[in-house]
């Protein structure tokens, strides 16, 4: 049983989505490589488009263009695999082919053509969309500005001259003794 996770980015407005493909519908992803076009009927989404832009496989290795097999360790520049250090560092790193097999867990994925659904963000069981998380985060915010006040403390900046200036009047007593001597 092969199960592929979708990340389907929308570079109109800068957000992804998730989505699972099950057994059925797996099959005819496997095989294809990165950069290839992919119909949104392959994976229950009639009149899309979407380009294979990358992936990786079940241990988390990403998947390269260019590299053909299941892993390989290769030597790298900063890119796929490899973000980079110093300029001109290269290292050896495992990174997957570019060919879609069994092993591999996520497919990334680019709307090139928009369909006539919506691609919304699926819920979890039990979680709360986003927009009520947004909604009850100005209330916090609320009840620590009324609690401030209550408090009657002076502000850090009102400590830190009051020390001041208690350290340069400790400062100025201690050097007319050095003088005297």
């Amino acid at each position: 049983m092969v199960e592929f996770k979708l990340t389907i980015a929308d570079p109109k407005t800068g957000k992804c989505y998730q989505r699972t493909v099950g057994d059925l519908k797996s099959k005819d992803l496997i095989g294809l490589k990165i950069g290839e076009m992919l119909k949104g009927e392959a994976v229950d989404l009639p009149g899309y488009e979407f380009e294979i832009t990358g992936g990786s496989d079940y241990c988390g290795f990403p998947m390269r263009k260019g590299i053909s097999g299941a892993r390989k360790r290769i030597l790298v520049v900063k890119s796929v695999g490899f973000k980079g250090g110093r300029e001109g560092e290269k290292r050896r790193k495992t990174v997957c082919g570019e060919k879609i097999h069994d092993k591999i867990s996520q497919i990334n994925l680019k709307i090139l053509k928009e369909g006539k659904t919506k691609l919304t963000a699926e819920a979890k069981e039990g979680e709360a969309p986003k927009e009520e998380k947004k909604e009850s985060a100005p209330a916090n915010e609320e009840k620590k500005a009324e609690e401030a006040p209550k408090k009657e403390e002076k502000p850090k900046e009102e400590l830190k001259v009051e020390e001041k200036k208690e350290k340069t009047a400790a400062a100025k007593e201690e050097k007319p003794e050095e003088k005297k001597e």
